[in-house]
């Protein structure tokens, strides 16, 4: 039975941790492969048609799976289509409850760590169905379910051996409060005057100011836990006009989210303020109570390092009184690769998400219009990270190409598969994410080719449930399909990576090529005007043994070339055996080293396919 936690007084972490004791953190975290969703767009618990997760067929549910015939079926009318758009940007059913009956799709595909969309209570007025605007740091939104819920998704995924990252927010809180006279308010500087805290209407009729703890606002009102209702829990600067000016963009409110305060000073001499401390209080709670693996924190670019540093120091310390000596810290880091290496290294944070261009990189190399040098290369700045190229990246960075932002896409939004034939290189794009340095992290629907676009969030957030708003324009249909050949194709390379530390920890180069028929002069692979179509082969090295991989970015035809290997770990006449090939034909057939540029073999690629040689 769900209790009502008013205030952070209430907790009792002694008694929260769970009979059989907590899961433990992984030795590494380079060594899982993450997904993440967004809770309300996964899954309602009401398909039918999929397997459970024991591996048992559903034959009890009400939501069909999709076939092609159902494609688009909302938009056959511009009412129907208009009504499909709409539901886009409220809440559409998605529960913990779904969640939970799904983990077995998840492991079936290899995932070992399930990042979580913001799970905690939102205000009453608003459908913020993306969990970023909460009301509530101590309860779990009654959308997705209850406290309880949340509990067994973590331990069905504990049991499934699979982690879970929570998505959690410091840097604001929702719409909880009103300026006075909602006059426009952007940044200036100066602190503007509120009228009051908003209640479950979104009136600001509760008082500004300190509660009386023996009547305390509705609980659907102002913000909880009771210890953040103060004025001084807030910046009250008004909303962020210029996202690249510092201070505007620590200070200011994200849209009509409200900034907290977090205090004040240097990274080294950081004054701490009682909201931070409170939040804190609130993050170890769920740590306690839902066995919780790591956090993925929001937002990290608009905190001050100080902040940021001692939410960390905190948190880490207090997964490690507990157990957890490998608590996952994640910073989502806005502002370019150089900004989220001095993050990570001034406050501590284990990995930074969102680095600068990867994402565009990764997807316009596959689609063939990225040299594959500007990827590869952005794993090497040894002048950036004044170390070896391989060391931060390898498990300072979690990597991914599809999200549920899509900032780098302006007014357009768009997933890899919106643009024409994607699909067939969709694949590719996984395995490259998937074995090359960095986290890999896998973005829900991608394993299924979602192809949402269009000029808001909304369009990149389809339904996997069906709902009112179901990918590929459809309306209730579901989109759990074990035999669909990406998700069953990518099953197979995540297993060969689970398999294979080499793929996991190793080094990782870029290999120069040769037209088969020449073999003597050599080059890494580059677009010719405009556009690539050719194998992009790269090898990962680790304690003495190499694994050959490559893409084949021509959609059309397969493509042979001699490929560089490295000249010390093989002779002359050895063996190079095909581990996996989208082409089935090609899994355990051999290829031989040869003496050309120091070592290289020849090796096939189907069109849009992949490899790999070990």
């Amino acid at each position: 039975m769900t209790t009502t936690v008013q205030r952070l007084s209430q907790l009792n972490f002694a008694s929260l941790s769970p009979a059989g004791g907590l899961f433990p953190s992984p030795i590494a975290w380079e060594d899982q492969a993450f997904y993440f969703l967004m809770l309300d767009r996964f899954s309602d618990g009401r398909e039918n048609g999929y397997k459970d997760n024991e591996g048992n067929l559903v034959r009890s549910g009400t939501t069909p799976p999709y076939s092609a015939a159902g494609a688009e079926n909302t938009v056959k009318t511009e009412a129907d289509a208009a009504r499909w758009r709409e539901a886009g940007v409220k809440y559409v059913g998605g529960t913990l409850k779904g969640l939970e009956s799904k983990i077995g799709y998840l492991k079936r595909l290899g995932v070992t760590a399930l990042w979580i969309s913001p799970i905690f209570k939102q205000v009453r007025f608003r459908e913020t169905y993306h969990g970023y605007g909460i009301q509530n740091f101590l309860e779990v939104e009654p959308h997705f379910g209850t406290r309880e819920d949340l509990q067994e998704v973590v331990r069905t995924a504990h049991a499934n051996g699979i982690y879970v990252i929570l998505d959690i927010i410091l840097n604001h809180a929702g719409n909880v409060f009103s300026y006075s006279g909602e006059q426009d308010r952007p940044w200036t500087g100066e602190m503007y005057p509120v009228e009051g805290f908003n209640d479950k209407n979104g009136n600001p009729t509760i008082p500004f100011a300190k509660p009386d703890p023996q009547n305390p606002p509705d609980y659907d009102g102002a913000l909880f836990p009771v210890e953040l209702q103060q004025p001084d829990t807030f910046t009250r600067k008004g909303y962020i006009k210029n996202w690249d000016y510092d201070p505007e963009f620590r200070e200011g409110d994200f849209f009509d989210l409200k900034d907290i305060d977090h205090g004040y000073g240097s990274a080294d001499d950081y004054l701490v303020s009682p909201a931070l401390r409170h939040l804190c209080e609130a993050y170890k709670y769920w740590i306690a109570y839902a066995d919780i693996d790591g956090f993925r924190i929001d937002t990290v670019k608009h905190m001050d390092m100080g902040a940021t540093r001692y939410f960390v120091s905190v948190i880490r310390e207090f997964a490690q009184s507990i157990g957890k000596e490998n608590f996952f810290l994640l910073g989502e880091i806005t502002g370019g690769r150089k900004r989220a290496y001095e993050t990570l290294e001034l406050t501590g944070l284990s990995a930074a998400l969102g680095i600068d261009d990867i994402p565009d990189k990764l997807e316009y190399l596959v689609k063939g219009y990225r040299n594959p040098n500007d990827y590869f290369s952005l794993f090497r700045n040894s002048e950036l990270v004044n170390k070896g190229s391989h060391i931060w990246f390898r498990n300072k960075v979690v990597t991914s190409f599809d999200d549920h932002d899509q900032v780098r896409k302006g007014n357009q939004k768009a997933r890899f598969c919106a643009d024409a034939h994607a699909s067939k290189v969709a694949l590719n794009v996984l395995a490259l994410n998937a074995l090359t340095l960095g986290i890999p992290c896998i973005y829900y629907g991608s394993e299924q080719c979602f192809d949402g676009r269009g000029g808001s969030d909304r369009y990149i957030r389809e339904s996997m449930f069906g709902g009112e708003f179901g990918a590929f324009r459809t309306r209730g249909l579901h989109f759990f399909d074990e035999d669909h050949p990406v998700y069953r194709e990518l099953a197979k390379i995540l297993e060969i990576r689970r398999q294979n530390i080499v793929l996991r920890r190793g080094r990782q180069y870029l290999r120069s090529i040769s037209s088969p028929d020449d073999g003597v002069r050599f080059s890494l692979p580059e677009m010719v005007g405009g556009q690539i179509r050719s194998l992009v082969p790269w090898s990962r090295i680790f304690n003495g043994k190499e694994v050959l991989l490559a893409i084949n970015t021509d959609y059309d035809q397969p493509r042979t070339a001699w490929v560089t290997v490295d000249n010390e770990l093989h002779w002359a006449g050895d063996g190079l055996k095909c581990l996996y090939s989208t082409d089935a034909a090609q899994i355990g057939q051999s290829v031989t080293v040869e003496a050309r540029n120091g070592k290289a073999v020849l090796i096939t690629v189907p069109a849009a396919g992949f490899v790999i040689f070990e």
